[in-house]
């Protein structure tokens, strides 16, 4: 991991954000000057605890369990959602 970097955990026991607030969240990071923002998604057991002690964000996806590949497109969905609203474009949900 980048030093500096932000990490975000996606956890079960995680904050449910809405994408205004992820994108708000990563736009204040980037107003603080971080440069990269590390995403870890975990493995069927989760995380361990060292790890989610170390996370500056926990996010949640809902309580279920979802394949690696369906969250790596949920979140590159939010991630891309997140810059298209800091960059001003309509956000049907405000």
């Amino acid at each position: 991991m980048p030093s500096g970097a932000k990490l975000v955990v996606l956890d079960e026991h995680g904050k449910s954000l809405s994408s205004l607030h992820f994108s708000r969240k990563l736009e204040g990071w980037k107003d603080e000057g971080v440069q990269d923002v590390v995403f870890a998604i975990g493995g069927a057991d989760g995380h361990g605890a060292e790890l989610l002690a170390r996370a500056d964000l926990k996010i949640a996806f809902g309580t279920m369990t979802w394949p690696h590949q369906l969250v790596r497109i949920l979140l590159s969905e939010q991630i891309y959602r997140a810059l298209t609203i800091q960059a001003g474009h309509p956000y049907h949900r405000e």
